[in-house]
């Protein structure tokens, strides 16, 4: 074998050891971005539905829960075409259910009470988690600037609300142990949460009888009925429990503003 054999050889050899490296690197480069593309939408998957699941039930609308909804579908037919090992199908199936419960109005709602600093706080941070959300599906072009800005302003409302029901919950509290002036200060905090969504009828609606529970309050206080309050419930208290699902309410609600 001559030398010039032997040399074509030796670079053939290096050329095929070459292609199959680069071929190599290729496929562990495809699954590599295969496995992120699937973990990242298994967190989508997972963060949508923690929301739905978390948030207090009295907070999430129809709309809301529908475009948690929509992102749950979304990463689960991304991870149908990357082809992954979850159950895709049956978090495909379980979806649609709540989809169509959801339209038909047939959806369990769950109240949650908002009795600690630290309840508040994380509902809080569930509601801020949503607000990103709708950001990004509305930078994604999942969903337009009109349902984007509705939605993002309802959540910040809603915020603003969990603060307002801790400072309610106090505020009952106080007078179940007649301390009326601790009472009145909670619930002074509680109208100025509310009043930051200014554009929100149903937040000056709360303002209102905020401001109408103050003035009993200090009347029951300058008459020297503390004692007798905790027999009776107020009946703006009452209300304020089923704030959100104040229908007349919320038809007259125009978040497009």
């Amino acid at each position: 074998m001559d030398t010039t054999t032997i040399v074509l050889l030796l670079a053939a050899i290096v050329t095929v050891s070459i292609v199959i490296i680069v071929l190599s690197q290729m496929r562990e480069r495809a699954r590599i971005e295969r496995a992120r593309r699937i973990t990242a939408q298994e967190d989508a998957y997972n963060r949508a539905f923690r929301l739905l699941s978390e948030i207090p039930g009295q907070y999430l609308t129809a709309d809301l829960k529908l475009l948690l909804i929509k992102r749950m579908e979304e990463a689960c037919n991304e991870l149908a075409g990357l082809k992954s090992n979850l159950p895709v199908k049956q978090w495909q199936e379980s979806a649609a259910d709540l989809k169509n419960q959801i339209m038909e109005r047939r959806d369990s709602t769950t109240p949650v009470k908002i009795d600690s600093p630290e309840k508040s706080n994380y509902v809080k941070e569930l509601l801020q988690n949503l607000f990103k959300m709708i950001e990004g599906m509305h930078k994604s072009g999942r969903i337009d600037a009109g349902t984007a800005k509705k939605n993002l302003k309802y959540v910040l409302f809603l915020v603003h609300k969990t603060h307002a029901d801790l400072h309610v919950f106090q505020a009952r509290d106080h007078i179940r142990q007649h301390q009326i002036r601790k009472a009145i200060h909670a619930y002074h905090l509680a109208s100025t949460e509310m009043g930051k969504s200014r554009d929100n009828p149903l937040a000056m609606k709360a303002v209102k009888s905020f401001r109408t529970r103050i003035k009993e309050l200090e009347a029951m206080s300058a008459e020297g009925k503390e004692g007798q309050y905790p027999e009776s419930q107020s009946k703006l208290d009452r209300e304020w429990d089923t704030f959100l699902h104040d229908d007349e309410w919320k038809k007259k609600a125009d978040y497009d503003d």
